[in-house]
């Protein structure tokens, strides 16, 4: 599995160096097929996606459940596998060093490590801490021997503290503690996104788009490298499943069923 996954990690880390793509987030082997079907060039697991589809909400699984769903998105196709590792399953460096360890044997390209605290009075985590988290991420990816692309994420836009400068103040530090890729979910003005862009460059930048609020040819115009959508087609699917759901149990009529996907065109893609 090594030179398939280094080959991954080699193809990953080469989509970041120019231009812009998108990196869509299944939640399961089938919807990760899916998208390999449309020719998307990577994926990216969905921490919310993933839960909601074993019955938790998100943050809620165990280390165990998320690298297993690690190692089923990275068998079930042939394109690089980012993992939503959270905050790395730990709150000390070392043994976010050691689950991140764990992760690197999963067959995935890239993961991600965030600072929320999960913590409403102190949503994020101190910043000091916050960082050497992110370098205990990088020496356990360096010492994987694999070139797996490091995600550092700021959570301050969805985490009750949509604070830029503060937000910039921890992507340059993680950027210096060895990330090779900067997130901050949540930001929406293009202002917001080109200070973010700036600041890290040369590093390359993610952008989370989970409502139509810009476009990829607006967000490659200002440089960001890389969008991801999230939990937002996990969202769409649960979308079309509760209208019809709810027209059932609500008034015992099927009209929503009538705008389901074609059996044969969804088992089609299977085949």
């Amino acid at each position: 599995m090594t030179d398939r996954t280094q080959e991954r990690c080699r193809v990953f880390r080469e989509l970041h160096a120019s231009g812009c793509f998108v990196v869509p987030n299944p939640w399961d082997a089938g919807s990760a097929r899916t998208l390999a079907h449309l020719g998307f060039p990577a994926l990216a697991t969905t921490s919310a996606g993933f839960a909601w589809s074993q019955g938790h909400g998100d943050n809620h699984v165990s280390l165990e459940e998320a690298l297993a769903h690690f190692r089923g998105i990275a068998a079930a196709v042939d394109l690089p596998v980012s993992g939503d590792f959270e905050g790395g399953f730990a709150v000390e460096p070392a043994e976010v060093e050691a689950h991140v360890a764990l992760a690197a044997r999963t067959g995935i390209a890239g993961l991600s490590i965030e600072d929320a605290s999960r913590q409403s009075e102190s949503p994020l985590l101190d910043f000091a801490l916050a960082v050497e988290r992110v370098a205990a991420a990088r020496r356990a990816v360096d010492a994987s021997g694999l070139d797996l692309v490091l995600t550092a994420r700021s959570e301050g836009f969805i985490a009750g503290r949509p604070d830029l400068t503060e937000t910039i103040r921890r992507l340059t530090a993680f950027a210096d503690a060895g990330a090779d890729c900067l997130y901050a979910p949540g930001l929406q003005s293009i202002e917001d996104i080109t200070a973010v862009v700036r600041a890290v460059a040369p590093k390359p930048v993610n952008v989370l788009v989970g409502s139509p609020f810009t476009t990829v040819a607006t967000l490659a115009a200002v440089g960001v490298r890389r969008i991801s959508v999230g939990g937002a087609l996990a969202r769409a699917a649960w979308g079309g499943f509760l209208d019809a759901a709810a027209e059932i149990a609500g008034s015992g009529t099927f009209t929503a069923l009538g705008r389901a996907v074609p059996f044969a065109l969804v088992n089609g893609l299977f085949r």
